[in-house]
């Protein structure tokens, strides 16, 4: 009789997944860092900066649908390898960029290739774990996720003032090469193929294509699933904009620092964000409610941004105040939980692909509009060759962030609350 894998190596072949999520995380909020690098090495503006960053989250978003159906068709092992493959391309690719076109193409690839690590993720862990580790396993690939964020702030700032972006994300494309190889010889789909026991208790190869896509035909058809998904455009949008591109640059211009302690103080709004997220979602499955809690975290949010971006603050209260916006914008995981159970249990994949594009979205549409804004708000000043925005174009640029965030409050009040209870057909 077979037995089950040990925890060492479940975790460990769940591990390498993890790994191209926290590089896929990484890449995502990378350009805060180096802005003026950016700006000067290509010669653009802030729309053309915004643009540079969005194309990552232009692919990831386009493939969040298709990466659930390729999962099943491929298998984690092969999806991952390949991932991982084509984001060492990418990330070279941006490394080496002799034009603004390259960079673009460069970002490109690498949001369409870490996009799979999620998905498989969550395979691998329904494959190689007990179902009551199944949560376990989600929320510390959020833990790996805000990991990358993190060596994207400080330690990032201090790797490019010391060898340049260029041989930062050079080395940074040869490691997420070593990672493709380590992958396809590691990783295995089930633990059957390893000799263990397997804990999957579906049925392998239950869906065809076409069922795919009328599964995906008839998630569409539940409102929930359209308010769950356009609402984190406005509160996820709001962190990943300040947090992965424009928070940086505007403290270094307004507030005079650093970029090494405004990248250290964008990194707490992430953690804050990380830690938000599966407490909430907690509090609402004891709550037996997902609306109430969502609202009042919405509300919570709307008071920090609304502080941190119109109130005179001293540099102390607003790194204070990220902590609870950031914390209270962590709203997102409970929409994840109230979207599964507002489907049948039979399209819960297909809803969570389709409402994880939201958080995408948001950072996809609001970091160049907000570049676009800063651009048309520039009084002509330079600093080494360096566009420098006043603290009146900030603030209309990041009234666009308010804007969509106060609009998404409205939409989540349009939405019905599934009680913490699972749809059936």
């Amino acid at each position: 009789m077979l037995t089950f894998p040990t925890a060492t190596l479940a975790w460990s072949v769940w591990g390498l997944g993890a790994l191209l999520y926290l590089i896929g995380f990484y890449q995502r909020v990378a350009p805060a860092v180096i802005t003026d690098q950016l700006m000067l090495e290509f010669t653009i503006g802030g729309a053309a900066l915004g643009n540079l960053s969005a194309f990552y989250f232009y692919s990831y978003v386009a493939m969040q649908v298709p990466t659930g159906m390729i999962a099943d068709r491929w298998g984690p092992r092969r999806l991952l390898t390949a991932g991982a493959g084509v984001a060492a391309l990418g990330t070279a690719l941006f490394a080496f960029a002799p034009t603004l076109f390259w960079a673009n193409m460069g970002r490109l690839l690498i949001g369409a290739s870490v996009a799979v690590a999620f998905v498989s993720m969550l395979k691998l862990a329904s494959h190689w774990f007990a179902p009551k580790q199944y949560a376990l396993a989600s929320g510390m690939a959020l833990l790996m996720g805000v990991v990358g964020g993190v060596v994207a702030g400080v330690p990032l700032r201090y790797l490019v003032e010391a060898f340049g972006w260029r041989g930062v994300m050079g080395v940074s494309a040869a490691l997420t090469a070593v990672l493709c190889v380590v992958t396809w010889l590691r990783v295995r789909d089930d633990p059957v193929e390893r000799g263990y026991a397997s804990h999957f208790q579906g049925v392998h190869g239950a869906h065809e294509g076409s069922s795919l896509w009328r599964g995906l035909l008839e998630v569409l058809s539940y409102p929930n699933v359209w308010i769950l998904t356009l609402v984190p455009i406005g509160f996820s949008g709001a962190v990943l904009t300040f947090a992965g591109l424009w928070g940086v640059p505007f403290l270094r211009q307004v507030h005079g620092l650093d970029p090494k302690t405004a990248a250290a103080i964008t990194s707490t709004l992430l953690v804050a964000w990380a830690l938000g997220g599966p407490t909430l979602g907690s509090w609402s499955e004891r709550m037996g409610m997902r609306k109430p809690l969502y609202l009042i975290a919405s509300g919570v949010a709307l008071l920090g941004w609304s502080a941190i971006l119109y109130l005179p603050l001293p540099l102390w209260a607003l790194v204070l105040l990220l902590v609870p916006t950031g914390f209270a914008s962590g709203n997102i995981i409970i929409g994840f939980a109230w979207a599964k159970e507002s489907v049948p249990l039979r399209l819960v994949g297909t809803a969570s692909g389709v409402c994880n594009m939201g958080p995408l979205l948001g950072g996809m549409l609001l970091q160049p509009a907000v570049g676009w804004i800063l651009d048309q708000r520039w009084n002509g000043a330079l600093a080494n060759g360096v566009r420098v925005y006043d603290a009146s174009a900030y603030r209309s640029a990041f009234t666009l962030m308010f804007a969509t965030m106060i609009v998404a409050a409205f939409v989540l009040t349009l939405a019905k609350d599934s009680h913490a209870k699972q749809m059936h057909d």
